[in-house]
C-alpha cells in the first residue's frame, strides 16, 4: 500500500492527500457506527434519534452512555456496542496515525542513492 524503503519518500502535498484519504475513511467509520449504535437504541431501548444519537456518540468517544439500558435486549446490545465502539476507537486511531508513522519511519530508514 505503502513505498518501499527504496522509493523516495512521498512529497508533502501527496502526503497531505493521503492523510485526508485515511482521515475521510475513519469518518465513513464513524458514521457508519453511530448509525448502526442509533439504530440499535432506537429499536431496544425505543429512544428518540436524539437520545439514541448521544448515547451512540458518547459510547463511540469513549465515555459511556447516558442513560443506563432498562430492557433485556437494550442491556445485551449496550454491551456488545460498547465494546465494538472500543475496537472502533483502536481502529480509527491506527489508521489516522499509520501514514504519519510510516512517512516518519521511511525518511528514517531511506538510503538514498549516493553512487549517480
Amino acid at each position: 500500500m505503502y513505498e518501499s524503503r527504496a522509493h523516495l519518500p512521498l512529497t508533502r502535498p501527496k502526503f497531505l492527500l493521503r492523510m485526508l484519504w485515511h482521515f475521510l475513511c475513519v469518518q465513513l467509520l464513524v458514521v457508519f457506527s453511530l448509525g448502526i449504535g442509533m439504530a440499535g437504541y432506537m429499536y431496544y431501548e425505543h429512544l428518540s434519534w436524539r437520545d439514541a444519537f448521544l448515547n451512540s456518540a458518547m459510547l463511540l468517544g469513549g465515555m459511556g452512555p447516558v442513560e443506563s439500558p432498562q430492557t433485556p435486549g437494550g442491556k445485551i446490545f449496550a454491551g456488545f456496542y460498547a465494546l465494538y465502539a472500543g475496537l472502533v476507537f483502536l481502529i480509527s486511531a491506527g489508521v489516522l496515525f499509520a501514514p504519519a508513522i510510516h512517512r516518519l519511519m521511511h525518511k528514517f530508514h531511506w538510503q538514498q542513492d549516493t553512487r549517480s
